[in-house]
């Protein structure tokens, strides 16, 4: 069974810089999934929120980014495999995206 986790993240950077800054640093935050990273990334943006697919660990994983004026909110579906780690990958993604997202 699929897991889907959501991971919701304030900042104080306005829709327009925090798309911009997800555009850039987006494969960052594949970083934070088991194996490195995304591999076979693909992406599309409609509006303000991205779709994605790809390879993590030989597992397909999707999922979308809707980036609001005050908040990110991610929505990633796991697959059975990943599911197990799915607490330990919500806290990595916290991490990175709130970092990406601060204010510098």
């Amino acid at each position: 069974m699929t897991q889907p986790i959501t991971v919701n993240i304030p900042h104080d950077l306005g829709a327009a810089e925090a798309k911009r800054r997800i555009e850039r640093g987006f494969g960052e935050l594949g970083g934070s999934l088991p194996g490195g990273g995304f591999a076979q990334l693909k992406q599309s943006w409609s509006g303000d929120t991205m779709s994605f697919s790809a390879q993590v660990m030989g597992q397909n994983v999707s999922g979308t980014i809707d980036v609001l004026d005050a908040a990110v909110n991610l929505k990633l579906i796991l697959p059975p495999f990943l599911a197990m780690i799915a607490g330990k990958i919500k806290g990595k993604i916290q991490q990175k995206g709130t970092l990406l997202l601060e204010k510098k």
